[in-house]
């Protein structure tokens, strides 16, 4: 809505040369006032869900069921982790839980899948697969993971040694 007043002019006749007659002003506002909320609504911005900070007693459950396939003979399997302190039937089980550790961060899901439409590379990086669940940092996991496309591959080289060290398939 907008509200022009002639200069010089009210609704009651001339007015002093640079004021503007009060019922004037307040009429404005009043109509403003009645006009919908959603002309002048801001639209909300979603605040991302974070999970709350990673606790010491949060670390005390932390065990992973890892089954790879499709990797070789050597590397394919079922494999146990247990972290704090380090054990299972994992080939680097130390290292595997160092990596972890160093890569948990508050806020960030370890574990989180490729975004939904992100550009990846037309790379392929063989049949592999695995498969990750238990609970890390007191949260339960359950993640795919394969070597399908760049976006894939950077994702399992990120959870080395946890996952197997492959190279790229040509």
């Amino acid at each position: 809505m907008v509200f022009r007043l002639q200069q010089g002019r009210t609704p009651r006749g001339p007015a002093r040369a640079g004021r503007v007659p009060v019922l004037a002003v307040f009429s404005g506002l009043l109509a403003l006032s009645a006009a919908p909320a959603a002309l002048f609504a801001v639209p909300a911005v979603a605040a991302p869900v974070v999970p709350p900070p990673v606790r010491p007693e949060d670390r005390a459950g932390d065990h992973l069921t890892v089954v790879v396939r499709h990797a070789g003979a050597e590397r394919d399997g079922a494999y146990q982790l247990f972290c704090h302190p380090a054990s299972g039937n994992h080939p680097d089980a130390a290292e595997a839980c160092r990596v972890l550790d160093e890569d948990t961060r508050w806020g960030r899901d370890l574990f989180a899948p490729v975004a939904p439409g992100a550009d990846c590379t037309m790379l392929y990086g063989g049949p592999a697969t695995a498969h990750v669940t238990g609970t890390w940092a007191g949260r339960p996991v359950d993640a795919g993971y394969d070597r399908s496309n760049g976006c894939e591959i950077g994702r399992w080289d990120r959870m080395v040694p946890l996952l197997p060290k492959l190279s790229v398939a040509t």
